[in-house]
């Protein structure tokens, strides 16, 4: 239901439960659900890295004027995020103070993680999809025809295979490798999943070096789903999962990189550290029992100079830049750019 649904195993490692709901949506609506304006809800919390890809994907992309966004608070119990964000606590669209209960609408019976990201059927009210690798590369090649006009290539036909192999390495040693080291069980199982996440970092500091994204020479998903788990490594991961060989602003590449995509529109605009640090280090009661939530680190230096242009690339390749996002969903300044703990 939150970020860390998951187990360990026998040998104490923390085993993410990847069983998502594989419903897709797509424009020939093969699974039961095609692609259509104002039908679904895509429903996240900005503290959750998986459901930041979708946000930003959809800012990038162009796409709220086709799908709304329920914006889930920043903590959960062990029954589901809730909609304590908003009048009453109820989802003013989905008319629910729970997201669970879009799931069990859809499946009554229903035992996992209630995970965002998800979308929901409006109609109906019933959860379609929580398959958060998926959503994102459908929100690319599934909802061309609601995509604004300048909309990046996300997904490039030509990169598929090298986006593919990149985002699994990621995913493995860097996205769930952060809470591989949180969640071990044992100091074998950490110092594991330690070494396999500097080691991934070492080898994407030596890409990155060279290059200012990931694939090719403009952003793809493959840089959606990195700097998801960057941007929350100094604020977050470092201390409350124990990621300490270095901080992300003592590796200067990984961090100009991280600094670059947080100035570029769709990126930085979609961060609320104070949510996120609200979600660690209140949720986790088994990593931080008092629930005390630290008042820094200040990431306002994150505005500074990044020098990656000398790499060259263009952000958004033939496309442009999105426009600011609605004032609904815009983050205030004070939690995002510009946050400092003072």
């Amino acid at each position: 239901m939150s970020t860390d649904t998951g187990a360990r195993s026998a040998e104490n490692d923390f085993k993410r439960d990847t069983n998502y709901i594989e419903t897709r949506i797509t424009a020939d609506g093969r699974d039961g659900y095609p692609v259509e304006a104002n039908r679904y809800r895509l429903v996240v919390a900005r503290a959750c890295p998986w459901a930041n890809r979708t946000v930003i994907v959809r800012r990038l992309l162009g796409l709220e004027d086709a799908i709304s966004m329920g914006m889930c608070g920043p903590t959960h119990d062990e029954r589901s995020w809730s909609f304590d964000l908003d009048p009453g606590g109820v989802d003013p669209v989905l008319k629910i103070p729970r997201l669970q209960d879009a799931f069990l609408a859809r499946f009554p019976d229903y035992d996992r993680g209630i995970t965002v990201p998800a979308i929901v059927d409006v109609g109906t009210g019933q959860v379609v999809t929580n398959d958060f690798p998926q959503m994102t590369l459908d929100f690319s090649t599934e909802w061309t025809e609601f995509h604004r006009d300048g909309a990046p290539d996300l997904y490039p036909a030509a990169l598929r295979s090298e986006i593919d192999e990149v985002n699994d390495v990621v995913f493995r040693d860097v996205n769930n490798g952060v809470y591989r080291c949180g969640f071990a069980g044992s100091q074998e199982a950490y110092d594991k999943a330690y070494d396999r996440l500097f080691a991934r970092l070492d080898e994407l500091t030596d890409r990155l070096a060279k290059q200012r994204y990931l694939v090719g020479d403009s952003i793809t998903e493959a840089d959606v789903r990195l700097f998801t788990t960057l941007i929350r490594f100094d604020a977050v991961y470092h201390n409350h999962f124990k990621t300490n060989r270095n901080k992300l602003s003592e590796m200067p590449v990984l961090w100009n990189y991280t600094r670059d995509l947080f100035q570029t529109p769709g990126f930085g605009d979609t961060i609320d550290f104070p949510q996120i640090k609200e979600h660690y280090y209140v949720v986790h009661t088994d990593l931080n029992p008092s629930q005390i939530v630290p008042k820094g680190p200040d990431l306002s230096y994150l505005l500074g100079p990044h020098g990656r242009e000398a790499l060259g690339g263009r952000a958004f390749g033939d496309g442009t830049p999105p426009p600011p996002p609605p004032a609904s969903e815009a983050v205030p300044a004070s939690n995002g750019a510009n946050y400092s703990p003072q």
